[in-house]
């Protein structure tokens, strides 16, 4: 079992379904009432590529990219079109879009985070995979253009000197999520012009 830093292919990733998943115990009482709880602290998300193959070459591709991974033995990247920024999908990520730390004089590592607000709730998601490149970094506001540097393999960010006491660390980028075939078995239909089709290919974020 291993994690193989390699996309899947952005033209098949492109028209995937899927999004977040979450797992709450709900209990009825008998008078009607419920109570709810949350079995996972965080989401975990589910996607499906089939809908992404619209060509004979694509099915080729998502075929041998199968084979490669061993099907679900190894995991993989996969870019997530709805969500794959720092900031709003129609925005360029900022070195100011996510706070990931406060400096104390001490640390020097930081994780790469996302928030989700909605009004006075928000949920924290650890980003593991940044694409490589896109990662930029402010200290008290001000970009940093060196001083640092960030593992692409698990999102951490890593300062040459700690940030001073008080001194807020943020950070924009682009990440992938980190997922695996969910299935050993790809199920696929040759029609008479040998353009063939897969019902279902689903894959599954891994989680650390």
């Amino acid at each position: 079992m291993a994690f193989h830093e390699v996309r899947f292919p952005d033209n098949i990733s492109r028209g995937a379904r899927g999004g977040p998943e979450r797992r709450t115990q709900i209990v009825e009482l008998a008078s009607g009432d419920e109570e709810r709880n949350a079995s996972w602290a965080n989401s975990r998300r589910r996607y499906d590529v089939a809908y992404g193959i619209r060509r004979a070459d694509d099915l080729a591709a998502v075929v041998a990219f199968f084979e490669a991974r061993n099907g679900r033995l190894h995991g993989f990247r996969f870019k997530d079109w709805g969500d794959h920024k720092s900031c709003l999908p129609s925005g360029t990520p900022a070195p100011h879009d996510q706070a990931i730390g406060t400096g104390e004089g001490a640390t020097t590592a930081f994780q790469l985070v996302k928030r989700y607000t909605s009004g006075a709730q928000s949920w924290t998601r650890a980003i593991a995979k940044p694409v490589t490149g896109t990662v930029r970094i402010a200290l008290g506001g001000v970009e940093q253009p060196s001083g640092w540097s960030v593992d692409t393999t698990t999102g951490v960010v890593t300062f040459s000197a700690a940030p001073g006491a008080g001194i807020a660390v943020t950070a924009g980028f682009q990440f992938d999520v980190p997922v695996r075939f969910d299935t050993d078995v790809l199920d696929v239909t040759l029609d008479l012009e040998r353009l063939g089709s897969i019902t279902s290919i689903p894959l599954l974020e891994l989680r650390r």
